[in-house]
């Protein structure tokens, strides 16, 4: 196992289950592993690891903590988290409390099949691990049986069958999945409406300062760092709560921002995009238009 700027990087499958002492699995290109069973003292305590393979961690129970990053994801109901490949992982602090099965699959055991063109759309895989899945009772019943199939199926010998059915079953986690993060975030209203009181009060406070002078227009980025969130579980949120993904949000507020100062204000079109942040008034103009259906001109002239 390599390591550089301590970091273990762990390039294939194989070499993960020899690091771990389980047996070798039947296909080398994806394994199913039970935590249960595993010591994690095999992992360096406090060693940053990063995987070239993609990571469904589930856990029907846990009564610690997992440091990812800087943060850390309470798994004490249980749930699911995902991680893509390149992604930087601490193992637990508390080796005592670490459990769970883990799925893990490179990315050409899925390459030849449509799912290796679609999974990039299952954007939980680009969530920070703080923005893990919570299941319900039901649900876990659910995912445990797909997690119970898929190691069925992978105790079989293998046949020329193998390999679909084991992918299909794959798309049948991760579509799942999406369904249940669509009910989490329905679910959690409460919490999420939170997120998006601070996302509005934290554009308002953008423009009121006057940010946009010198930062420009905000970004997708500045606003999830703001928030603490990563930038695909913000725009999967307000696209389930709202329609609108994160971009289309920040674009309606800087066009009330924009009506509010061609009503209130006899600022040029020109100065209003200066101050909004754009750097040519022709594409405030044009965003305008595109949400309006009239000119910042013909908006200020229906006050008069």
């Amino acid at each position: 196992m390599q390591q550089q700027s301590n970091i273990n990087h762990i390039k294939s499958i194989s070499q993960l289950v020899r690091l771990l002492r389980v047996p070798a699995p039947l296909h080398p290109l994806i394994a199913l592993v039970d935590y249960n069973n595993v010591s994690i003292e095999l992992f360096p305590k406090g060693q940053k690891v990063s995987l070239d393979f993609y990571k469904v961690s589930f856990k029907p129970t846990f009564t610690g903590q997992i440091k990812y990053g800087q943060g850390y994801y309470d798994f004490e109901e249980g749930g699911l988290a995902f991680l893509k490949p390149k992604q930087i992982v601490f193992p637990p602090e508390d080796i005592e409390s670490y459990e769970g099965i883990a799925l893990y699959f490179h990315s050409d055991f899925i390459r030849n099949y449509p799912l290796g063109s679609t999974i990039n759309q299952y954007g939980f895989f680009s969530y920070d691990v703080s923005e893990a899945l919570f299941l319900s009772a039901k649900e876990k019943e659910i995912i445990t049986i797909l997690f119970a199939t898929i190691a069925n199926e992978l105790d079989n010998n293998i046949d020329s069958f193998s390999q679909d059915v084991l992918v299909s079953q794959i798309e049948l986690l991760l579509n799942y999945s999406n369904r249940f993060y669509n009910r989490q975030f329905i679910t959690r209203k409460a919490i999420n409406h939170d997120i998006i009181t601070s996302l509005d009060e934290l554009l308002n406070r953008y423009f009121e300062e006057e940010n946009s002078l010198k930062n420009g227009l905000p970004s997708v980025k500045y606003i999830s760092t703001e928030l603490k969130l990563s930038q695909r579980y913000l725009s999967d949120m307000l696209s389930s709560l709202t329609g609108l993904n994160t971009q289309q949000y920040i674009q309606n507020a800087i066009i009330e921002k924009a009506k509010e100062k061609l009503s209130n204000t006899n600022l040029s079109v020109s100065e209003i995009a200066y101050k909004l942040g754009f750097e040519h008034s022709q594409s405030f103009s044009k965003l305008f238009k595109t949400k309006t259906n009239v000119s910042p001109l013909e908006f200020r002239h229906s006050f008069n």
